[in-house]
């Protein structure tokens, strides 16, 4: 597909990619999946201006960017709460909105949550690579050359019009002040820790470190101790596994993860749960509950179901 409107970065932000839904189908080769920190937010953005789920969108992290596009068409912002302005107006966030070509779309203050995804109708269209978009950033591979993007970055958009404007929907809950809460499910290697480590792993509270990045999310608080010295062999890790280096404090592995990895797990935050996790920033708190399979397949079913009425008020 080539694109028929650009997107130009005037102002890059600190941390903005490009993203799908990942490079699912190849980590039996090694390739990681990557794709957005946060997945209902990149959802929820591309069904206000009526793409696909798979369509690509702008990840923002933290501090976001100034863009120019030269394109009539829709945009949406979901996600992390910015201020976001179109031409000088505030426009907000999980609404849908009419572009003019050569109009400029900016990101302010941000007031809660890490990551807002800015979604244009069409989709973003950077080359794929093994059938994706999505910016990997550790192998460099997909979005813009495998980086952030930088000043006068261009890139290809279809055109599409302007008639899913005005779109509202509802984003979903942003971590508070004091942090939050996610559900986990007991890891293969549950059986390696003291029940000291998992009373301290269930009731304390463990803090985002600075080091925390697409890749994984270190955390501080009470050591989790081993009931076994051996390390496991090298197996998948999936998005929101906790590995628990000899140290003892974990590391909660997100998007960017490697697809395999040698450090015994003691849980897996549920699905339903990881896109609270992507919009966390370093000196938030997170704690963890023990859940069953069944309450972490309903909570699921649940999130979908939400998303699915979303769309189908848009339906035409």
């Amino acid at each position: 597909m080539t694109g028929d409107g650009t997107l130009c970065v005037r102002r890059p932000g600190l941390l903005t990619t490009v993203q799908d839904l990942g490079r699912w189908g190849h980590q039996v080769d090694g390739v990681p999946v990557a794709g957005p920190m946060d997945t209902y937010s990149h959802r929820l953005a591309n069904i206000l201006v009526g793409n696909e789920a798979s369509a690509a969108t702008l990840e923002v992290t933290l501090i976001g960017p100034d863009i120019e596009i030269d394109a009539a068409t829709t945009a949406a912002v979901a996600g992390a709460a910015f201020d976001v302005e179109y031409d000088g107006a505030a426009v907000g966030t999980d609404v849908s909105f009419a572009v003019r070509p050569g109009s400029h779309v900016r990101f302010g203050r941000r007031h809660a949550g890490a990551r807002a995804y800015l979604a244009v109708a069409g989709g973003i269209l950077t080359a794929p690579v093994l059938g994706s978009r999505a910016t990997h950033l550790p192998s460099r591979m997909g979005g813009m050359a495998g980086r952030p993007l930088a000043a006068d970055d261009i890139l290809p958009l279809d055109r599409w019009p302007t008639t899913r404007a005005g779109r509202r929907a509802t984003g979903m809950r942003l971590p508070g002040r004091g942090g939050t809460r996610v559900r986990v499910l007991q890891a293969p290697q549950a059986s390696w820790f003291t029940d000291a480590a998992w009373s301290a792993f269930t009731s304390a509270s463990f803090q985002v470190l600075p080091q925390s990045n697409r890749m994984g999310y270190r955390l501080e608080g009470p050591p989790l101790t081993r009931a076994r010295d051996e390390e496991p062999l090298s197996e998948p890790i999936a998005f929101g596994s906790i590995q628990v280096p000899a140290a003892g404090q974990p590391i909660l592995l997100m998007a960017d993860r490697p697809t395999a990895g040698g450090y015994p797990k003691i849980a897996t935050v549920i699905a339903a749960d990881l896109p609270l996790a992507g919009q966390l920033v370093p000196g938030d708190a997170i704690t963890f509950e023990l859940c069953t399979r069944q309450q972490a397949a309903a909570a699921l079913i649940a999130r979908e179901r939400e998303l699915l009425r979303q769309a189908a008020r848009f339906a035409s």
